[in-house]
């Protein structure tokens, strides 16, 4: 029974997906996904998310972008973190306008 209380629940399929961008307190930039952009802050916040954030905090939330399901956010996360450093501060800025 304790496996069956672990159990992860699912999102309804159509609940939108982020990609978001955060800059550290160190200035480096850090690329995620998560289908909850405030619990996901939080938490690197609190340093429960991920390593690289944990010792770079506090973080900000720079840029967000939606996308329609997991697959999408994480094959648009892996073109981001592609991107040189350029790049990604100009997507930033050009989000904030």
């Amino acid at each position: 029974m304790a496996r069956k209380e672990k159990k992860r629940r699912r999102k309804k399929s159509g609940e939108p997906w982020f990609l978001y961008m955060l800059r550290c307190e160190d200035g480096s930039l850090y690329t995620g996904v998560t289908n909850n952009l405030e619990r996901r802050l939080k938490m690197h916040n609190a340093g429960k998310a991920s390593r690289y954030t944990r010792t770079r905090r506090p973080v900000k939330l720079l840029y967000q972008e939606s996308c329609l399901s997991r697959t999408q956010a994480l094959i648009r996360e892996c073109a981001v973190k592609a991107f040189p450093k350029i790049k990604k501060e100009e997507l930033i800025f050009s989000s904030q306008k």
